[in-house]
């Protein structure tokens, strides 16, 4: 029998160096595409930003689903191992591509392999006690703050003191330390023999429509809807930090002031996820939810009107604790109301539905700055954020009270 807390320990760990890779580097592509590809204009850069982000949720949209049925098939380790190791081998493309479009090319074929989340997410809620999930899924989402946090300040160091290709081939290697980590520590109680095995029919029945849709359940279903919107809300402002500083400060030390925003924001996360996911082991989810929710749409226009990078980051950070733990919250839910042997699909549609939701989010976003401002990005993105309150009552009840 698995230690589920050493297993949670040990993928904790490699997520926080995973995302640490990540976020060395893909907070500071704007300043990539103006320093070193030439992109000048803000505007045109905005756009350019926007396929950025587009081409990886894009790829990433379309391959999680499969990984997630993957898993289920031959387990949750080996889909955690795959998304660390290929990853690492091809991060350090992005250092050598001849111009931006090239760059938007490679973002689009890391992202087919990557997915560090949500391996981990099934693993940890196919071997953690259902009474705990809540809490281990909490953890976990820690693990993304804990890691974005080394890798924001990581980032920012080596980009202002050794450039661009360092901070490439920084991130190569804490992806590389993570699978080494799943590889050695982290177990799976994934047992092939024990998939359920479908009798044989009796006749072939005609072919419907309705088999190719995956039999969740409504709650899900909702869940999934509620998924999508949150990563349309939440990739309003994400790919656009970097633009916000150098509009504030000037571009000077601009790669250092948006690690250290970035990283204070990584902070409320850490804390956000242990707080809430604590609590929804406690309290229904729903009594979680919706004023978290509030704060943190509330908290987006400070972020659109600010002057000092003390008030950007002050209203950043405390927007991040509210919104931070909106994912083990909804995903608490998800898991209570999925078996088992269903949880790697579920948590593969959930992590394709933010990803599907934020590929219109990060366009419009782009289509914003182009056309008003990088300004307006945190105001609309704030009132979106608000009208995700009404969507969260079409919970069931016993989920909201």
């Amino acid at each position: 029998m698995i230690n589920w807390k050493r297993n949670l320990f040990f993928v904790w760990l490699s997520q926080i160096l995973s995302l640490a890779g990540f976020g060395s580097v893909i907070p500071f592509i704007p300043l990539y595409m103006r320093n070193v590809l030439g992109v000048m204009d803000d505007g045109e850069r905005g756009l350019w930003v926007s396929a950025f982000y587009f081409g990886g949720q894009l790829s990433f949209c379309i391959s999680t689903p499969i990984w997630g049925a993957l898993a289920d098939r031959f387990g949750r380790r080996v889909m955690l191992l795959r998304a660390n190791l290929v990853t690492a081998c091809l991060f350090p493309l992005m250092a050598y591509v001849p111009g931006v479009i090239w760059l938007v090319a490679v973002r689009f074929l890391i992202s087919i392999f990557s997915g560090t989340v949500n391996a981990a997410q099934t693993l940890v809620g196919s071997t953690t006690p259902q009474e705990h999930q809540g809490f281990a899924l909490g953890t976990l989402s820690s693990a993304l703050w804990s890691g974005n946090l080394i890798g924001y300040l990581a980032g920012g160091l080596v980009v202002d003191h050794f450039g661009y290709t360092p901070a490439f081939y920084t991130g190569a290697g804490m992806l590389l330390a993570a699978g080494i980590i799943v590889l050695l520590f982290v177990k799976d109680d994934f047992d092939p023999h024990a998939l359920p095995v479908k009798p044989e029919p009796e006749k072939k029945e005609p072919f419907s429509f309705k088999k190719l849709i995956p039999d969740f359940g409504h709650v899900v279903w909702i869940l999934l809807f509620l998924f999508v919107y949150l990563g349309f809300v939440r990739k309003f402002d994400d790919p656009f930090i970097a633009i916000q500083v150098e509009l504030i400060h000037g571009p000077e030390r601009a790669a250092f002031w948006t690690g250290v925003i970035c990283a204070g924001a990584a902070v409320a996360g850490v804390f956000s996820g242990i707080v809430l996911g604590w609590l929804c082991d406690r309290f229904s989810p729903g009594k979680i939810a919706i004023p978290a929710t509030l704060l943190s749409g509330l908290l987006m226009i400070p972020q659109g009107m600010a002057t000092s990078l003390w008030i950007f980051g002050g209203a950043r950070f405390l927007n991040f604790f509210f919104a931070g733990g909106l994912d083990p919250v909804f995903l608490t839910i998800m898991s209570r109301s999925t078996p088992p042997e269903k949880r790697g699909t579920v948590f593969g549609w959930s992590s394709s539905a933010k990803v599907g939701g934020s590929l219109l989010s990060s366009l419009c976003g782009g289509l914003i700055i182009y056309n008003f401002g990088i300004r307006w990005v945190f105001y609309i993105g704030g009132v979106l954020m608000l009208c995700l309150i009404p969507l969260i009552g079409f919970l069931p009840k016993k989920e909201r009270l």
